[in-house]
């Protein structure tokens, strides 16, 4: 039986700790000192037949939370549900069962589907730390996954979540691997694959890393946050959709491991194909066309790269059942004209609208991966098909049809504050940097803030003189209009302008 110096009274600290259960206890409380808790411990929590394992963070001051009373951040007071008021009991947790597993990756031991599976169960359920889970993802980092270890943690990265099916008949699907700004394909090629009649439920995610995801653009039009069943009828009445997966719980342990991976910032084949291939296969499509752009910029730098990256999402997809197909692009300069959710948005109007200014690298991207999905389904020519739908119109329709059927379409909005940044000196545009111009957007609110990014107005190989607008800073603050035009003016390499010879 618990005993009463080990309890406390909940109550909701209103801090958001996006999925980590946190709980705030002051150092004076009778229960850190009866248990020995520090800042940091993993704390286990029972209320109400209900138990969450939360971290510890100390509270030192006499200000907002005194010794008599326990304060869970959201994703607490969410696992646990109580009641304003009612006691929570605590205690030291068991250690996880991964804990010895995770060590044993750190020094290099190879890991079966069932170890996997055994850590991917104890994130799920918090009982592991985010030091713990940071050790994890480090030491899968760079090449220290081998492929069968990928095929590994798919197979339990998928089996972790729930599983969609569709039915008889293809399903197919596409991603990019990113690092290319305003890369912004699907949307069009979702609308093109439905209008020929296939089933395309596309589920995408926000953004990671970069200004927007395909979930941060598409919203920016249309509602994306759908559960499975809203998902559904969408799919069922359009042959479509372009949803967040976040909602869905497809493939719930990416998500743990996503939180984990966006502050180290480093990437590693192997999660980023267990990643992609687990949630294509837990959203039921049964063949996939991966673009991977390669440039000195990009997130995939040399041929070779590319080609080991390949190789293990063969190999996996392979392992688990998918049709693929590998579409390697140029990834040397950005795409289309804007960069950030809603400048993308417009983008992808305009190539749906078939607008005279639209950006004719978007739409040629888009058709290439459409072609290829619907030559996977059983098409012919399927460039030429995709061509056609989206130069009649069936494809603008049907997306149009799509955005009504997940809540309704809206125009994208312009940000209200914009401010030029200009050729340093005359000479030729000979490269953009994917990285430096990416961070600039990010410094000027995008993806958070929608309206926020860059409007490219010169592409490699134009001409220009001195004082002529390179590219448009969007800001919907002024603060951080200036903060984005600061860092692009401090930058002398966002665009490499040479003095023709």
């Amino acid at each position: 039986m618990t005993r009463e110096r080990h309890c406390l009274p909940l109550v909701r600290a209103e801090i958001d700790t996006y999925s980590q259960p946190v709980v705030f206890m002051h150092q004076d409380c009778h229960v850190c000192r009866a248990e020995g808790f520090r800042a940091l411990t993993r704390v286990r929590i029972a209320c109400g037949g209900r138990s969450v394992i939360a971290s510890l963070n100390v509270v030192t001051g006499a200000g907002w939370l005194g010794p008599e009373a326990a304060a869970l951040s959201d994703a607490a007071w969410a696992a646990l549900r109580p009641r304003l008021g009612d006691m929570g009991q605590f205690s030291h947790p068991e250690l996880p069962e991964a804990a010895s597993l995770i060590r044993a990756k750190v020094y290099g031991e190879r890991l079966h589907q069932a170890q996997f599976a055994t850590i991917i169960k104890d994130a799920l359920a918090h009982r592991l730390s985010d030091l713990d889970l940071a050790a994890f993802v480090t030491a899968c980092a760079g090449e220290h996954l081998s492929t069968c270890e990928t095929i590994a943690l798919t197979r339990a990265m998928q089996e972790a979540g729930r599983s969609l099916e569709w039915g008889e008949g293809p399903v197919p699907d596409k991603h990019c691997v990113g690092g290319l700004p305003g890369n912004r394909t699907t949307p069009i090629v979702v609308a093109i694959v439905a209008a020929a009649g296939l089933v395309i439920p596309k589920t995408s995610s926000r953004a990671i890393t970069s200004p927007s995801g395909t979930a941060d653009t598409m919203e920016v039009m249309a509602p994306v946050a759908l559960d499975t069943a809203a998902m559904r009828k969408v799919v069922e009445a359009q042959g479509g959709c372009i949803v967040w997966g976040g909602a869905l719980g497809l493939s719930p342990a990416d998500d743990i491991l996503i939180r984990i991976e966006r502050p180290l910032d480093f990437d590693s084949d192997g999660q980023l194909v267990a990643s992609i291939l687990s949630k294509k296969a837990a959203a039921g499509s049964d063949r996939v066309v991966i673009d991977i752009p390669v440039g000195p910029t990009a997130k995939v730098r040399s041929e070779n790269a590319a080609e080991a990256l390949s190789a293990r999402l063969r190999a996996t997809a392979r392992a688990i059942g998918l049709d693929l197909a590998i579409h390697v692009s140029d990834g040397s300069q950005p795409v289309g004209c804007g960069i950030g959710p809603a400048l993308e948005a417009i983008d992808v109007l305009k190539v749906l609208r078939r607008t005279p200014d639209a950006p004719g690298d978007l739409r040629e991207r888009a058709l290439v991966l459409a072609g290829l999905l619907l030559e996977m389904s059983g098409e012919t020519a399927g460039v030429e098909r995709a061509r056609v739908l989206l130069d009649s119109g069936a494809a603008e329709h049907r997306f149009m049809a799509i955005c009504a059927a997940q809540g309704g379409f809206a125009e994208p909005a312009e940000a209200p504050y914009r401010i030029p940044v200009e050729a340093p000196r005359d000479g030729v545009i000979t490269a953009i940097d994917n990285r430096l111009i990416a961070r600039v957007a990010k410094l000027a609110g995008a993806p958070q803030q929608a309206r926020a990014g860059v409007l490219l107005m010169a592409r490699p190989g134009t001409l220009v003189q001195r004082g002529q607008p390179l590219f448009e800073i969007w800001a919907e603050t002024p603060g951080e209009l200036a903060y984005a035009r600061d860092f692009a003016s401090a930058q002398k390499e966002i665009f490499r302008i040479e003095v023709p010879k």
